[in-house]
Parts: structure tokens; sequence; C-alpha cells
């Protein structure tokens, strides 16, 4: 059985949807986040990034236990040990994992920080909430433009590079609102169907279980929040 490490925020959604599309078995630690648990030394021998998921394997390659963390490093690990979610022919296959890295390159990173600067930074950053709404804007547009030509983003099959986009994708009317959703209509498109996956149904009731038993941002303690974006008093410079 996988052990899997997280909470609820989209690079953790991906690994549960990828587990449960695969029918993998898989036990949950939740890990509290905006109670500084990543800090935790038991849990800095697991990822000494401090972040989540993780995933402990203890049938890993030769039947010896293995410890991964990134999420994209987790899931081309899930696809290729269950022989699944990746295409098997070579051009396929890297068209899946060269948009799969666009989500950890660029749609993570830019969504992510937009939601920072949009939720938790101080007044006066309008020029970062800009900034990086039209990165997230950008690179929405490129994922509507493959999804116009092709079910999925590697073409024709779904595939972790799917699993990795869609948590963050599926937020766009929460986050940039129902006028931005409609420039989109391929991506929205393809979130619906992904919707209405068994195993992605399954996956997101598992993550509303997790987030149930873990601090929510918004009754987090501000020095905590401060040691979980590195401010104030946990400032390097």
């Amino acid at each position: 059985m996988i052990e899997l490490y997280g909470m609820g925020s989209p690079n953790v959604v991906k690994i549960y949807i990828a587990l449960e599309e695969l029918g993998l078995a898989y036990n949950v630690h939740p890990v509290d986040v905006f109670s500084g648990a990543q800090f935790d030394a038991e849990f800095l021998k697991l990822n000494p990034m401090a972040k989540v998921p993780v995933i402990v394997d203890p049938d890993g390659p030769g039947g010896n236990p293995i410890t991964i963390f990134e999420s994209g490093a987790i899931l081309q690990y899930l696809a290729e040990k269950s022989g699944k979610l990746l295409p098997a022919g070579m051009a396929a296959k890297y068209q899946a994992l060269e948009w799969m890295m666009v989500q950890m390159t660029t749609v993570g990173p830019m969504f992510g920080q937009f939601v920072h600067f949009l939720r938790f930074a101080p007044a006066g950053n309008d020029y970062s909430k800009s900034r990086y709404a039209t990165q997230a804007h950008r690179v929405t547009e490129a994922i509507d433009q493959r999804l116009a030509s092709n079910a999925f983003l590697a073409g024709a099959e779904y595939s972790i590079a799917d699993i990795a986009t869609y948590p963050w994708i599926r937020n766009i009317p929460a986050l940039l609102g129902a006028e931005a959703a409609a420039k989109y209509p391929n991506a929205m498109r393809w979130v619906k169907a992904i919707d209405e996956r068994p195993a992605v149904k399954k996956a997101l009731a598992a993550v509303d279980d997790v987030r149930a038993r873990t601090t929510a941002f918004d009754k987090a303690s501000a020095e905590n929040l401060d040691k979980v974006f590195g401010r104030g008093q946990f400032a390097a410079a």
C-alpha cells in the first residue's frame, strides 16, 4: 500500500487522482501545512524541501521501499510502475511529458504566485497581481489552443499531463472569474470531461476529507503563515 503525505492543494490533488485512476491502494497521512507540520523533523526526513506531496511505496523498484517527492516525479513514477497513463508510442509519450512540464514550470508557479498575491500579500502589490494574472492567462490560452484540436494534452489519450494540469485549470472560474473562463472554451470542455471521470470524483471526495482534517489557510495563525511563506521573522533577507 502506498503511503501518501499531503493536504488539499492542487499539487496533492494530482496524486489522489492518479492513485484512483490506477486503482492503487493508498493510505493518507494528512500534513497540516498551515500549522507548520511540514517543518517537523520526521517530515523533513521524507522531503528536505518541506513540501507536499510525498509518497512512500514499500514495493518500489526491486521490491525495495522508495520515497518520492515533487508531484511531477511522483506522477511519472506511478505511471511507469503501473504501465498506464503514459502513451506507449515515443512521440505521444514525450508530448505527455512536455505538457506535464508546462504544468510544473509554468501553470503551477504562475497560478501559485497569483493566488499568493491575491490572498496573502499585504496591500500595494497591484503590479505583482497583474503580472501573475497575465502569466496565468497566457499559459491557459496555450492550453486552450492545444485542446482545440486534441481531446487531451498528449493528444488522443488521457495521461499524467491531464492529471497534473486539471487541478489548476478547474479553478479558473473561482480565481480569474466566469468571464475569463468563457475565453477558454476548449479548456473548460476538457475540465468538464475530466470532472465526470469516476476516479476523479472519488479522488476529489478524498481531498475534501483531508481538507476537513487539516487547518484552512484562513484559520492559520499569523506566525504560522509567516513561517509557511518565509516572511517576517522567517525571512532570509
